[in-house]
Formats: C-alpha cells, structure tokens, sequence
C-alpha cells in the first residue's frame, strides 16, 4: 500500500518546528544585513563611539575623578563594577545603528573593565583547607529577630562573630543566642565580638564620632595570638545639593587607619561595615594595609548591601599577617545587610 507523507505548513512557508540555531542565524542576519557595501558604516554612530570612549576613561581614570565636587569620586568607586551594564547596552544600540566605529571603540571600556573586574567574576580564587574562621555581620538596629539573626550567623561554624549596629536592649537577645556557641564575648558602644577562644585586652578606638563604633581584643587561638577590629564607620548619603556626604566616614577611616597600623601584634583581622568598597579612595588608611578576604579568596564580587538586592560591598573582613583560604557571603537575615565570613590560615610559616 502506498505510503502517502504530509508536510506541515507554518507561516513562514517552513515545515515543521525550525531548529533553534537557524531562528538565532535569521535574526543575526536581520541585524548584520546590510553592512557589506555601505559606506556609512564608519560615519554612522559617532555620538555612541564617543560614549564608548568616555566610558572608558572613567572606568581607567576612575582614581583622577576629583572629590571636591560632592565626593564624586568615592561615589564613583564605590559602584564602579555596575558601570560595566553599559557596556551591552552600547552594543545593542551600535549594532542597531550599524556603525561599525561604534563596535569598534566598545572595545575600550570592555577590555579597561574585564582588566579591572574580570578577574572576580570569572575566576573562582576560594581554596580548601583554613584553621580559622570569622564573620561579620551589620545586625540592623531596627532588627525584628535579633535571636534569628544571631542563631543564622552561628551556624557558619565561624570561631568569631562580629556583630554591628547593635543596641543597647538587643544586646542581652544577641549575648542569650550565641551563648552556646561562643563562651567569651564583649560589647563596646554598638559593636560587639563574640569568641569561642579567650579574649584580652580589650578596649574601645577611638574613631573620632564622639560616641564608641570600634573595638579591638586579643583572641588567644589554637595558633597563637591574634589582634581582631570591630569597625562600624559613619553611614554615607547620597544628596542632590550636597552630592555623595561621607567626610565623617573618611575621618574615621583614617582614624581607624592609624589605630590598626600601631597595633602591636602582627596578626591583624579587621571585621565590620565600613560603608565603603575595596575601591573606595578614602578607604586607603586602612585598605592600603589590610588585604581583603574577598578580593584575594573569594568569589565573584560578594556584594552585600543591600540585602534585598546587593549592589555594593560595603561590609568587609580584611587581614594582615594571616593567609586568606575562601571568603564568601551568609544567607540573608533580618537585616538590611548580608553577613558574610572568611576562613583564613593562621599558621603562614610554613
């Protein structure tokens, strides 16, 4: 019996489903057609081929952007990385326009980014191993589950806790939650260390607010010595007449800068918000001798504010005289930031 075939008509005269390569084939043809022959190519796009430009000078000069205007340069650094999202948008339009200038200047802010960022995005730096872990965490004031909180930020097996934006009624719920996981711990002012290893020494620094954001203790580890800073600076705002507001927060960085560098033991962790990036300028007292967990063992950019949709990282662990392991970023809480936490190595003679 003679077999007949029946061919399923589509609107667009193909028959059957058409393979998924050949849609993104006829759209790329829809958006390169036309190029060969056509002069204007290279005459088209010269604004877009102009942005591109200044784009990447921004992202290459970014340490030029003066601070006398408003802080614009720590405002800049600060979200430094997200400037990258221009970079596809510059695409898009250059290939919509057809100009092949255009393509071709994009280059710039994508080799100047990739050089700055690309390393933390697309290399995994976290290793195994560590015999030591912190973490740190902005509790929020206004925290509805301070015991939740607390209770989340211990099961990251940390050895030390640093909480901040601690008050003075919370306290007791923090001290009562992590009381079976850390037997020491001591609160100056509105930050607090929890500590499974004895603490000495312990003080309030002066970060020059008036009122008590830092403290620093000698925890005595399995390894030795170590001297740990809990560090709160002062919050920065974005304002239309005033531009980005944080010369309270650059006094207390410096502060804070000269504190670490005249501590005496060699090992130094220092944990807490610090209402800035690595990037930061006005950070450099103390990130010119600290370096960052995340950015030397972790992964990714490891933003942490805010929680509900993270966009900075402004809550850091930085190190002096130890080895970063892994770095990473905790489940979000009840707060407005993310915890996050650190394994590092101790022992650095070997």
């Amino acid at each position: 019996m003679a077999q007949q075939a029946y061919v399923t008509e589509t609107d667009d005269g193909g028959s059957g489903d058409e393979p998924r390569g050949s849609r993104l084939r006829r759209l790329w043809n829809r958006l390169t057609g036309g190029w060969r022959g056509d002069p204007r190519i290279w005459r088209r796009g010269l604004i877009l081929a102009a942005l591109a430009i200044v784009l990447a000078l921004v992202l290459f000069l970014h340490s030029r952007i003066p601070n006398r205007i408003g802080n614009l340069g720590s405002l800049t650094e600060t979200f430094l990385p997200w400037f990258g999202l221009l970079i596809p948008v510059l695409l898009v339009l250059a290939l919509v326009r057809r100009s092949a200038t255009a393509l071709i200047a994009i280059i710039l802010p994508t080799a100047v980014w990739l050089n700055l960022f690309g390393g933390l995005l697309l290399s995994d730096k976290t290793g195994p191993g560590g015999d030591f872990t912190v973490a740190t965490h902005n509790v929020n004031a206004e925290n509805p589950d301070p015991a939740g909180t607390a209770r989340d930020v211990a099961a990251s097996g940390a050895d030390i806790v640093a909480l901040e934006e601690l008050t003075a009624s919370a306290v007791p719920t923090y001290a009562k939650a992590l009381a079976p996981t850390y037997k020491y711990h001591s609160v100056e002012g509105t930050v607090g260390l929890w500590s499974k290893y004895p603490m000495s020494g312990v003080k309030a620094v002066d970060i020059k607010l008036g009122w008590t954001r830092a403290m620093r203790a000698t925890v005595a580890t399995p390894e030795g010595r170590i001297a740990v800073y809990v560090a709160h600076l002062p919050s920065v705002r974005v304002k239309i007449k005033a531009g980005f507001t944080a010369r309270q927060r650059d006094t207390s960085a410096d502060a804070l800068g000269e504190a670490i560098a005249a501590e005496p033991l060699q090992r130094k962790i220092l944990l807490g918000d610090l209402n800035g990036t690595m990037n930061d300028r006005s950070l450099k007292a103390v990130t010119s001798q600290m370096r960052s967990t995340q950015g030397a063992a972790g992964s990714g950019f490891g933003f942490s504010w805010p929680a509900s949709f993270p966009m900075a990282r402004i809550d850091q662990i930085m190190v002096q005289g130890v080895e970063p392991v892994t770095s990473w970023t905790l489940p979000r809480t009840s707060s407005d930031h993310l915890p996050i936490a650190a394994r590092v190595n101790l022992d650095t003679s070997s």
